[in-house]
């Protein structure tokens, strides 16, 4: 008897039908190969450099990743278009469940988040990703319909670093953006 084999779509309709769980998204950029052997001598200079970067003291200009979690295609694709243009590789989630998924594999530099959102709210997606190891050198700014003082405060506390009230122009959430990752 011939063996049948599971008739799988060959790319997933939307991403809420993906299994989040150690499965890299078809968007993500690959990683930088690495070489196989480094000089013995130049070992010290590599181990200087991986601390660095450890420490956030080195340059990742070149890796500078940005998660962007949003239930909105429209928000999505307008923080898209501002992350790369500072730079950033970006990836992107619907929910937070899918966003603390992604996190847990490749924690990004920065992360701009929705707050209402199916699944997992922003809030609790917040709370969760600062209670993983490392990510508190993690960037996180609200970008959110809740504009209430008694909102954005519960936003920080969450542990968000900054907040941008929808809607919002395009120059608006660059600096706000430029002056988060700034300083």
């Amino acid at each position: 008897m011939p063996r049948l084999e599971p008739d799988y779509p060959a790319a997933p309709v939307a991403r809420s039908e993906l299994v989040y769980k150690d499965v890299p998204y078809r968007d993500d950029p690959l990683p930088a190969a690495q070489p196989d052997r480094h000089d013995p001598d130049d070992t010290d200079a590599i181990v200087a450099a991986a601390k660095a970067l450890r420490e956030g003291q080195g340059d990742r200009s070149a890796g500078k990743r940005c998660l962007i979690v949003d239930d909105s295609r429209v928000v999505r694709k307008l923080s898209r278009k501002i992350a790369e243009e500072l730079g950033y590789r970006v990836a992107e989630a619907e929910n937070g469940e899918e966003a603390l998924a992604r996190c847990r594999l490749a924690m990004p530099d920065l992360v701009i988040t929705d707050w209402q959102m199916p699944v997992m709210s922003g809030v609790e997606f917040v709370a969760r990703l600062r209670a993983i190891p490392g990510a508190g050198r993690a960037k996180v700014m609200f970008c959110t319909s809740k504009g209430e003082a008694t909102d954005i405060h519960e936003g920080i506390s969450a542990g968000a670093d900054d907040y941008i009230v929808k809607p919002f122009n395009e120059a608006a959430l660059k600096a706000k953006v430029e002056r988060l990752i700034a300083g």
